[in-house]
């Protein structure tokens, strides 16, 4: 990881210490039919869509409260679960594998959002000389460590017979690694959602997509704190049912309307943000469901292969840190 990267994440974390130490104790309902006690705090990537779907579909009032807070990836929500200073999470298969990775995890994954694998890709400056993956031998390239772009981009490199250490690689966060593309730092950048949205607007073109290598798993973490507590798990479940239950909504002949709000904060046109949207849900509906052995093994295959590119420095069993803590509760809200 990059000074930079460090100094980042340590920065965040700073900022949300100070809260976690004044809400930590908060949310401390004992029965699971009162949640107004409750308060939730919980990641989001991107641009808060799951605080902004909900609202559009009018599932936001929520018997308890939720402080949703902004990271620019899953990894660093993974780190504010650890540093205490977020109830759940979201993210794709890999950031919690590292969070895991000191065989001291205070989370457990308790749910699995199936979503598209779009938008999760490896671009290079208009006007590049690089036209494909195998022209990256040398180069040297951005990505976000400890995320889908991190994993895509070590098996594009695989399938194009390079290895990891034939390319000069840049850990970077979204926002850094678009400014390097576009500054000249970086010869090739893979990421994912709105930077590649945003890099695309700027030019860049694609020459690697992580769609058909990625499982379209993206998983719901929580603190261990949260599952010990009825109200909590009730509330936890109950949120990520509604957020299934606000995708299927939208899908039910509401995308040119909610087009409109994806592109107010991405700042595309509305036929660009509409078309997008339709195309994630033709390829993979989103919607959350509980926790099975079929994802245990997907995100075995993804640590296999972070074991195999040595980010790990040995096995990790994933199972130890699944959880079907929150099956039942959830099975009822969805």
């Amino acid at each position: 990881m990059s000074r930079h990267t460090l100094r980042a994440s340590a920065a965040a974390l700073a900022l949300l210490l100070p809260f976690a130490a004044a809400c930590g104790t908060e949310a401390k309902a004992g029965s699971a039919s009162d949640l107004s006690s409750v308060t939730l705090r919980v990641g989001a990537t991107g641009w808060k869509n799951e605080e902004a779907i909900l609202k559009f579909a009018h599932l936001d009032d929520t018997p308890y409260k939720v402080n949703w807070s902004l990271f620019q990836g899953g990894d660093q929500q993974l780190q504010a679960i650890r540093a205490g200073a977020l109830d759940v999470a979201s993210s794709s298969e890999i950031p919690p594998v590292f969070a895991a990775a000191d065989g001291k995890p205070n989370f457990e994954v308790v749910a699995v959002q199936r979503a598209a694998t779009l938008n999760q890709e490896v671009v290079v400056p208009k006007g590049s000389k690089v036209s494909d993956i195998a022209d990256l031998k040398g180069k040297k390239v951005g990505y976000v460590q400890n995320t889908t772009a991190h994993y895509f981009l070590y098996e594009l490199l695989k399938q194009a017979g390079l290895k990891w250490s034939d390319i000069d690689a840049k850990p970077l966060l979204p926002n850094d690694g678009l400014a390097a593309l576009n500054g000249g730092g970086i010869d090739a950048f893979a990421s994912y959602g709105t930077s590649i949205i945003t890099a695309r607007q700027q030019g860049a073109v694609t020459v690697g997509s992580g769609k058909d290598i990625l499982s379209g798993n993206f998983l719901w973490s929580a603190r261990e704190s949260v599952l010990e507590s009825p109200a909590q798990r009730a509330a936890t479940a109950d949120l990520i049912a509604r957020i299934s239950r606000a995708y299927a909504y939208v899908r039910k002949g509401h995308q040119d309307e909610f087009a409109k709000v994806i592109a107010k904060t991405t700042h595309q046109p509305v036929a660009q943000a509409e078309k997008e949207f339709r195309d994630a849900q033709t390829q993979q509906p989103t919607r959350s469901g509980p926790v099975g052995d079929d994802s245990i093994a997907s995100q075995q295959k993804v640590a296999d292969a972070f074991t195999r590119l040595g980010a790990l420095k040995s096995h990790l069993d994933v199972k130890s840190f699944w959880s079907r803590k929150l099956n039942s509760d959830l099975k009822k809200a969805l």
